[in-house]
């Protein structure tokens, strides 16, 4: 028997809950895949932007900064745009700081949005094979009960094995989840992170330069 014929029987063994957890799994991975990608965008638009929008910081122009900004539809310029719009109205520091921590507010959510949702589908997975197994558990202990008596040990020992197979199986669909779902919590708090470091630079190239118009 080949290894595609023993997963094949592994998941017909299962009986009716392997397909729920094989479902949920689908939906997990499907929502990881989506995610991945749109972080991986979000990621290399960000890093683009701010590798053209630096240098116009730091030569002070931030018109050419607000319009490059308004323009561009990467998550860095949502961000940027409403600080850089505050600056050309107010010059206190605090008044622009708010403004950029109003627009990460909305930013955040955007990121992390169905991410949370991956390490559910990982626990109702788990969960769905413990169902699994204790119900064909309690189905097996049933078959047993007006069996021949020197046929009970073994009938009652195939029961059981096939009854694991969904415990084993929501385990095998909630590791790779939880583990998708680590990953991307991390990946997309490290673009948090680029967002807030690029936000307190802009912040301090706004406030040096003004700072120097006063002198």
């Amino acid at each position: 028997m080949g290894v595609i014929d023993k997963i094949v029987a592994f998941f017909v063994e299962g009986g009716f809950w392997m397909y729920p957890i094989l479902m949920v799994m689908a939906i997990g991975i499907a929502i990881g895949i989506e995610r991945y990608i749109k972080l991986t965008l979000v990621e290399r638009a960000n890093r683009k932007v701010w590798d053209e929008l630096h240098p116009v910081l730091m030569d002070g122009d931030f018109d050419q900064a607000r319009t490059m900004t308004r323009e561009g539809d990467a998550t860095i310029c949502q961000l940027l745009e409403v600080g850089l719009e505050r600056q050309g109205t107010v010059r206190r520091r605090e008044d622009i700081e708010i403004a950029m921590e109003e627009g990460m507010m909305e930013i955040i959510p955007q990121l992390e949005k169905r991410i949370p949702y991956i390490a559910l589908f990982a626990n109702l997975a788990t969960l769905l094979g413990l169902l699994g197994t204790i119900i064909g558990l309690i189905a097996a202990f049933n078959a047993v009960a007006n069996a021949n008596p020197a046929e009970k040990a073994d009938l009652l020992s195939a029961s059981i094995s096939v009854a694991m197979n969904t415990t084993a199986f929501g385990l095998i669909a909630a590791i790779p989840l939880l583990i998708v779902h680590t990953f991307l919590n991390s990946k997309s708090g490290a673009i948090v992170d680029s967002l807030e470091m690029a936000s307190v630079k802009t912040l301090n190239i706004i406030t040096g330069k003004a700072k120097r118009g006063q002198q």
